[in-house]
């Protein structure tokens, strides 16, 4: 059986540092902080909304509390959700390469820490609408990543059988060895660790790289 490819959305299959950045920096605004810049964003994402913000407003002065989160996130998500798909674009070979891959039989799946409503706004803005057969965002479960139940139900929803996890970073690492399947990270995501420090199988500088990567590692 073809495997399930499992994929990381931000900093793995699309650039939404942009668009992260200026619902980041609407957050700040509101709050009277100084903004922030794409290269000082770039080592946040990842971990989720209330991740970024939380590490956004500590780099801006100080901590948030508890109790402002929520408004917080609130101005997050209405900014990047009015703004989805502005400066967001699909890192190079991206299409053609899960086209390739699909047509061979493999299956494709996301797995994700956006929210999952901000993912299924997202997917068809950047013309991947129907070209995944399961997208689970935070939210959809309980649990997100690392936690190797949603990789695994993810992989359930694909048909099952053997999996691979693509992405960018130590989450998407962490996912896949508890998970007990292949990593295969990208290392032009959003990680304050290289990519290649982290210990994945393996990393690509290109996307376009991966069907070859998938058959040098005997996965397809």
């Amino acid at each position: 059986m073809p495997p399930a490819l499992i994929f990381d959305l931000d900093g793995t299959l699309a650039d939404t540092a942009p668009d992260l950045l200026g619902a980041t920096n609407a957050v700040l605004a509101a709050r009277e902080r100084p903004l922030l810049d794409l290269g000082h964003l770039r080592h946040m994402v990842g971990f989720g909304a209330k991740a970024l913000i939380s590490q956004a407003m500590e780099a801006s002065g100080a901590p948030v509390t508890e109790e402002q989160m929520p408004a917080l996130i609130d101005i997050f998500i209405a900014h990047y959700t009015s703004h989805i798909a502005h400066g967001t674009r699909l890192f190079p070979g991206v299409i053609d390469t899960l086209a390739s891959l699909k047509t061979g039989g493999a299956r494709l799946g996301v797995l994700t820490n956006k929210p999952q409503g901000l993912t299924d706004l997202l997917l068809p803005q950047l013309e991947l609408e129907g070209m995944f057969a399961a997208v689970y965002g935070a939210g959809r479960k309980t649990y997100t990543k690392p936690d190797p139940r949603i990789f695994h139900d993810v992989v359930e929803e694909c048909g099952g059988g053997p999996a691979v996890m693509i992405g960018d970073s130590i989450t998407d690492l962490n996912t896949a060895r508890a998970a007990g399947v292949p990593c295969i990270l990208m290392s032009y995501g959003f990680t304050p660790v290289p990519a290649k420090d982290l210990g994945a199988d393996l990393v690509l500088d290109d996307f376009a790289q991966l069907s070859q990567a998938l058959r040098d590692l005997k996965l397809i």
